[in-house]
């Protein structure tokens, strides 16, 4: 099963970066005319083992400062392009380089940051459990549950990584890629 899904991930993630080639230059070109240089934003996150990694994102903020040398709050910092790519989620395309890489999957819990990780272990049990598969680019917790605002909301969503975990297949995969396009496209339903 595992060696079946990761050729399925490769193939995806090659298919659509090779036909996506002309959106992703596009996008990369807006980036850069927007928030400028580098266009691709990396970032320590979580993974399998709790193994650290690079995830790549396009970047969606200026590196902007106030007087004192602090960066501005991220309302301040985010560009007019950046607030269209989280929202159609076309920030996320380049983490297909981190599936390609073998640091995720296309399907499975959304990597965290290393502190933001620590401190939810802590706070909540089994947390680390997710830690037994790939992060994914999208996953069952996206599909079913909002982002969270509450550790109550996390621990909703930990609910939902752990089923995924224990009834991974291709077919839910399947089924998780088809309930993440409505909620991309659309902004229908939890992401």
């Amino acid at each position: 099963m595992v060696r079946v899904k990761r050729l399925i991930d490769v193939a995806v993630a090659a298919s659509v970066l090779v036909l996506g080639a002309p959106v992703l230059a596009a996008t990369a070109a807006l980036v850069y005319a927007d928030v400028g240089r580098p266009v691709l934003f990396r970032q320590p996150r979580v993974g399998r083992g709790n193994r650290v990694f690079e995830l790549i994102k396009f970047r969606t903020m200026k590196d902007a400062v106030d007087r004192e040398g602090r960066p501005l709050p991220d309302g301040e910092r985010l560009g007019r392009i950046g607030r269209l790519l989280r929202a159609s989620s076309l920030d996320e395309l380049p983490q297909l380089i981190n599936v390609l890489r073998g640091d995720m999957n296309v399907v499975g819990p959304r990597p965290e940051q290393p502190r933001i990780f620590t401190h939810l272990r802590h706070q909540i049990d089994n947390y680390a459990d997710r830690q037994r598969v790939l992060p994914g680019i999208t996953g069952l917790a996206q599909v079913r549950q909002h982002y969270d605002n509450s550790i109550d909301d996390v621990r909703r969503k930990l609910m939902f990584d752990l089923q995924y975990i224990d009834n991974r297949s291709v077919g839910q995969d399947l089924k998780v890629l088809f309930q993440t396009l409505p909620v991309v496209v659309f902004q229908k339903g939890a992401w």
